[in-house]
């Protein structure tokens, strides 16, 4: 026990005049063969990714996102809507571009306007009423904003809403067929 010594750190730069610690000694070459330093050790440096990353698409989409979206609805005109007598929650899915459980919800939140039939399996089909509903639906979400209550609210104080909307989609058609008229002269 008396041959312990006490060891002092010091945490201090060091004076511009002490030496510098000894450089690591060069490789020795003996004829070709050339011994490497030593490797250091940790992780190494991730390489830049060669495809920027995206950012990441959950939560809210944007404004700018939200009308863009809601101008791609595929609904096909009456003639060919009402060929069919049911469609499959798929079907109407991809007419809206949106998942499944957004078609889902939908029905679920509007039973009192949409009325789905459902197969021994479970299965959701969609009449051509229930698909133009929806499109009404839509449209009070993802155009003018309205919150789910807000929506049914509406749909519930607004009995002839399907023709008030049936009547400015044909309008919006009309304009933007006049529009490029004027764009073509």
């Amino acid at each position: 026990m008396a041959d312990l010594k006490q060891i002092t750190f010091s945490f201090e730069a060091p004076p511009a005049d002490a030496a510098a610690p000894p450089a690591a000694p060069a490789p020795e070459t003996k004829g070709e063969e050339v011994t490497a330093p030593a490797k250091k050790r940790g992780r190494k440096p991730k390489p830049a990714p060669l495809v920027p990353r995206q950012p990441a698409k959950r939560g809210r989409m944007s404004l700018k996102e939200s009308d863009a979206a809601s101008d791609l609805i595929e609904i096909p005109d009456n003639e060919i809507l009402y060929q069919k007598q049911y469609y499959s929650i798929g079907q109407v899915a991809g007419m809206f571009h949106v998942n499944h459980s957004l078609i889902r919800m939908w029905s679920n939140e509007f039973d009192a306007f949409i009325q789905t039939r459902k197969n021994k399996k479970g299965d959701r089909y969609f009449r051509p009423d229930d698909i133009k509903t929806l499109q009404l639906i839509h449209h009070l979400l993802r155009q003018r904003k309205f919150t789910m209550e807000g929506a049914r609210d509406y749909l519930k104080k607004h009995k002839n809403a399907d023709e008030r909307f049936t009547m400015i989609e044909s309008l919006q058609k009309i304009k933007s067929f006049l529009l490029e008229i004027k764009a073509s002269l």
